[in-house]
């Protein structure tokens, strides 16, 4: 462990040399990306620090108990040597878990989409919720989300909606809420106070940089069109809404958010770059997901990944068996024990993969 821990520290001290040097500054590319390994180098340089004080109070400790001359020395020193014993085990499965390779994308922002599916009124008032569910998480980790497009359900809700996520790990985070959500419910369209299932898709794309997909302007056609829905005199009258079609893909991004054409073209190519991303994005995923056996990121959206049974007050992720009576809680955001989860079982997978290198 220390020795692993000693090839990091000098990978940290690369790292912040190189981050300062005048060359890599004028790379914007290679200068993020080690901004990014610098960051998550940091965070466990500080835990390296915390075990290696662990491991000289043990070490101390044995020398003082060994030599004896000093009672009173010896039983602070059998008290020091019980309390390191203790903790080191769980510090280094802490470290453990932190040498687990990361993926790159997991530290990007992200565009994600709601979709009502099956279900009529009933899926549109349930994308509704969980578009809900969502800005309310992303608030309370201190994110923020911007709308970019988005169509109105008959009954409220919606029947699509797209928005952005920026802040830290985002992507890292909400990677593992796409897929097909099903809720089973009395609908409040319904009048004989029967149980309906219907559900949403969720797409969770990682917004790409514009040097991790080059889009060739000669690819795109642009329209331009009135927005509908709020939005003040604007609406209706002046062309400001943007719809981008990318010819060799039929990929279509647009948004109609802003009042400014500009503003609008500009959230709309960012979307679709962010959708080309995926594609290769998700061909990756699956192709990993075949080789390890994955259970949290097989990249398959058509994969039916919870369930939220209002009966019942259970919310149930499939994926990985976990059912909890909170529903409640969780449809008003709070799904990061649910997260907490996913994550430990995909980090559990990559250890395994990784067990040959600790």
């Amino acid at each position: 462990m220390i020795e692993k821990l000693n090839i990091v520290k000098q990978r940290f001290d690369e790292v912040n040399d190189l981050i300062i040097q005048p060359d890599v500054i004028a790379d914007q590319k290679r200068y993020i990306e080690l901004n990014k390994e610098y960051k998550d180098l940091k965070k466990l340089m500080e835990v390296r620090e915390e075990y290696m004080s662990l491991i000289n109070n043990r070490k101390e400790a044995e020398e003082i108990i060994a030599d004896g001359s000093d009672p009173e020395m010896t039983d602070m020193a059998k008290m020091q040597l019980e309390e390191a014993k203790e903790q080191i085990p769980g510090m280094e499965e802490k470290i453990r878990m932190m040498l687990v390779p990361k993926d790159p994308e997991d530290a990007k922002n992200v565009v994600m989409e709601i979709r009502a599916g099956t279900g009529g009124d009933e899926a549109s008032i349930f994308a509704g919720d969980l578009y809900r569910m969502y800005t309310k998480y992303i608030e309370s980790r201190g994110w923020k989300h911007n709308i970019v497009d988005f169509s109105e359900g008959t009954s409220g809700g919606f029947k699509e909606i797209i928005f952005d996520v920026t802040g830290e790990d985002v992507y890292g985070t909400l990677k593992f809420e796409a897929g097909v959500h099903r809720v089973q419910r009395v609908p409040q369209t319904e009048t004989q106070g029967r149980v309906h299932t219907s559900a949403a898709t969720v797409m969770v794309l990682p917004e790409a940089e514009e040097f991790d997909v080059e889009i060739d302007p000669k690819d795109v056609r642009i329209d331009y069109f009135c927005s509908s829905g709020p939005g003040g005199q604007s609406v209706n009258t002046t062309y400001s809404a943007v719809r981008l079609t990318h010819t060799p893909t039929g990929l279509v991004a647009q948004c109609q958010d802003q009042k400014s054409q500009h503003k609008n073209k500009e959230k709309a190519f960012r979307v679709l770059r962010s959708r080309l991303y995926e594609q290769e994005l998700a061909k990756k995923m699956e192709a990993d997901a075949a080789k390890r056996n994955s259970m949290v990121s097989s990249g398959d959206r058509s994969a039916k990944i919870r369930t939220y049974n209002y009966a019942q007050g259970r919310v149930t992720d499939h994926r990985i068996g976990l059912t909890l009576y909170d529903l409640g809680n969780i449809i008003n955001g709070d799904i990061q024990k649910i997260l907490d989860e996913l994550q430990l079982v995909e980090n559990t997978e990559k250890l395994k993969e990784n067990s040959d290198v600790f």
